[in-house]
């Protein structure tokens, strides 16, 4: 049979006919589920916090059979949806449905109600809440067509998305590994420059420091807080955002090694406020407060004077003396894993974990001659950008295997490509 005689085979039915709506509740005892955008439901566990936390009592969470359409009320006009294959209890912000047997086969429609088409209709069937959610309706989700063969067509579907898709994700995990290995080299190399230098055969000296080690014998081992000063941000009313003079945020100091030249924020500062908290060239931001300790003490360092721009309050800048921190060395020099190690040991937490200016100063530092430091940032820059080309071109070589595997779906669930021979 041609493929176009197959398709002709296909019959069209209401939602309604496919998927009937259950709410079954008092099951606090079942093991919890999520619904994760990229796997669809999944146990709870393996959400690696990226999903939103149970409420305190579970009374009202519904339970969920292996075979139920799960959908994120709110967010399942992105994918946040799937069919689960785990007994367990949700949100009662879900919305569970029970498939109909002896129309459509589970596996097949996980991949269908996953597939770009039907995850737009829903979009369609979904009424905005807010800036960035949209609500799905019955009344309209129940009318939406859904066109599928037969079951037997169906289960032969399913098994070759099965096939296909777990080898494009084994080589999407490969080069997800592939990228880890390649942060993990990178940050060995920044550590190992910045704590024993890059010249081979100097001379060694114990630092006194056990997570620093050893250092060339002619490098200095100091606290930070004697090669010059620190402020904490701004404290400024939130009518004051949105018009003004540049503003260095919490976000653009934890995300970059280097701060932006041009922030996208704004701030109504006065003259005052603009050289209290001036940004200049050699300065190194850290972050200074968060919920978690893996999140403070973040640094990123102005490459060049951002004119007349102030920066927030949950940070501290620190200001070099003059010839003690050259820019690029800055730059890496407080990557050095071990720091990470020492500000999580010495911070007390009390309901967030916080950064003070005493503790920054006592941060010991490996200090090589100026004209060193130098060398050093060049050599560690010139090494970053190439790790970062490596990083940049197996992201997009796992973007474009992503892309693949969404058209193959799409491809296959609405019949534009005949699976029966592949199977």
């Amino acid at each position: 049979m041609s493929k176009d005689a197959a398709i002709s085979q296909w019959k069209e039915y209401p939602f309604w006919a496919v998927a009937k709506p259950k709410s079954v509740s008092n099951a606090s005892a079942e093991s919890l589920l999520s619904i994760y955008l990229d796997r669809g439901v999944i146990p709870y566990s393996e959400g690696g916090g990226l999903v939103h936390k149970p409420a305190e009592s579970l009374e009202k969470y519904q339970l969920v059979e292996p075979g139920d359409l799960v959908l994120n009320n709110q967010q399942a006009w992105r994918g946040s949806l799937g069919v689960s294959t785990y007994r367990g209890i949700v949100s009662p912000a879900y919305r569970i449905f029970e498939l109909n047997g002896e129309v459509v086969d589970t596996r097949f429609s996980h991949y269908l109600f996953r597939s770009r088409p039907y995850v737009e209709k829903i979009m369609l069937a979904s009424l905005s809440v807010g800036d960035i959610q949209r609500q799905v309706k019955w009344p309209l989700l129940k009318v939406l067509s859904i066109r599928v063969p037969n079951i037997s067509i169906q289960s032969i579907i399913a098994g070759y998305l099965d096939r296909e898709t777990a080898r494009i994700d084994g080589l999407i995990e490969k080069k997800t590994r592939f990228i880890a290995l390649l942060k993990e080299k990178r940050a060995a190399v920044i550590t190992h420059a910045v704590t024993r230098g890059i010249d081979a055969g100097v001379e060694m000296k114990a630092s006194g420091v056990e997570w620093i080690g050893e250092v060339p014998k002619h490098w200095q081992v100091t606290k930070l807080g004697y090669l010059g000063r620190s402020a904490n941000g701004i404290n400024i009313g939130g009518d004051s955002f949105g018009s003004g003079y540049p503003f260095i945020s919490y976000g653009d100091v934890y995300k970059n090694r280097e701060l932006p030249q041009a922030p996208e924020g704004l701030v109504q500062s006065s003259k005052t406020d603009r050289v209290a908290y001036s940004v200049k060239k050699g300065d190194i931001l850290f972050t200074r407060t968060s919920e978690t300790v893996d999140e403070v003490a973040f640094p990123s360092v102005a490459m060049n004077t951002i004119e007349n721009a102030v920066f927030a309050g949950f940070l501290i800048r620190f200001r070099p003396f003059k010839n003690t921190l050259a820019p690029f060395f800055s730059k890496y020099a407080f990557q050095n894993t071990g720091l990470r190690d020492f500000f999580a040991k010495e911070m007390k937490i009390v309901t967030r974990a916080s950064l003070s200016q005493r503790l920054l100063h006592s941060l010991p530092v490996p200090l090589p001659p100026i004209a060193e430091q130098e060398r050093i940032g060049a050599f560690l820059e010139e090494q970053n950008q190439q790790y970062d080309s490596l990083i940049t071109k197996t992201n997009r070589s796992i973007a474009l295997l992503r892309e693949k595997r969404a058209a193959l779906i799409t491809a296959a669930v609405t019949g534009k490509i005949d699976v029966r021979s592949m199977a």
